[in-house]
This record gives C-alpha cells, structure tokens and sequence, in this order.
C-alpha cells in the first residue's frame, strides 16, 4: 500500500515536471510520457487514499481533505492542461484523449463491477455446495441411524418373541 502523502506529492511533483516541459517543448505532443506520469501519479493518490481509509486507519476528515485538495489541485492543472492544448491549437487532441479517458474509466468501472459480481457469485456456489454437503451428510447419518433403529428393533424383537404358531 502507498502512503497517500507520498502518491499526493507523486502529483505534485508530476504536476511540476509537466510544467516545467511545456516550457520547453515546441509540440504538445512531446508531452505525452510526462503527462503520462502525471496521470499514473495521479490514479495512485486516489487509490492510496482509498486504501487508507478502508484500512480503518485514516480518520474521515483527513481522508476527505486529502481527497478534495488533490481533486482540486488536479482540476486546475487539467484546466491549465487544456489551456495548453488550445493554445497549440489541438483542441481534437484534447477532446480525444477527454473521450477515451472516460471510455476507460468506464471500462474500469465494468471490469471491476463484473469482478464484484463474479466473487459474489462464487461464494453463492461454495455456500449452495455446503449447504448441499451438509444435507447428504445429515441424509446418511440419519439413514444409518435409521438402520441401527430397524436392526436393533428386529433383534428385540426375535429375543422375546413367543412363538403364537406353534400348538404343542
């Protein structure tokens, strides 16, 4: 698990090194492995915040202003970002990348909706089968105390019983 101070500061240090590029490249294209890391950076804050508030550790208000400051922080750099691709007239870059952005998110949310549902449906299974074991097993053990019943009952039976058949 990464340490949501660290992977917040990953974006601040990305957010950085973007700008610090941009200053020096004629094509906004060359920015694509930067941007790149900006954008790892930044899917790791969110997902070690994340950890750490399901780990019970992190306290709700400090998780919340970790989450929102990055957001926010993360907002205006995007918005610096689409500035950047205007200004290189590139808006169709922008917007493309805007588009798939959002079908891989959606992806995502898919990929791990059906993951969710597969375990949840796994674990229904594994409960049908004990639930299924344990019958069969309740089935025998009473089949063969049934049985033990029956013998024993015929055994009484043939100790004491008197013949009414026979006249002698």
């Amino acid at each position: 698990m990464i340490d949501p101070i660290t992977a917040l500061a990953a974006i601040q240090s990305a957010v950085k090194l973007v700008k610090k590029m941009s200053q020096t490249v004629d094509d906004v294209g060359s920015l694509g492995p930067v941007l790149g890391k900006y954008f790892d950076a930044k899917s790791n804050a969110v997902q070690a915040v994340k950890e750490a508030k399901d780990s019970g550790k992190a306290s709700n208000m400090g998780t919340a202003i970790q989450i929102e400051m990055a957001l926010e922080q993360s907002k205006q750099f995007e918005s610096e970002l689409q500035m950047l691709f205007m200004q290189a007239g590139k808006v169709d870059v922008w917007n493309r990348i805007k588009q798939r952005a959002g079908e891989m998110d959606k992806a995502d949310k898919f990929a791990e909706q059906a993951a969710k549902d597969r375990a949840k449906a796994q674990k229904k299974e594994q409960e049908e089968f004990m639930l299924a074991a344990l019958i069969a097993v309740l089935v025998v053990v009473l089949g063969y105390v049934g049985y033990l019943f029956v013998q024993e009952s015929v055994d009484y039976a043939k100790k004491n019983s008197h013949s009414v058949h026979h006249r002698s």
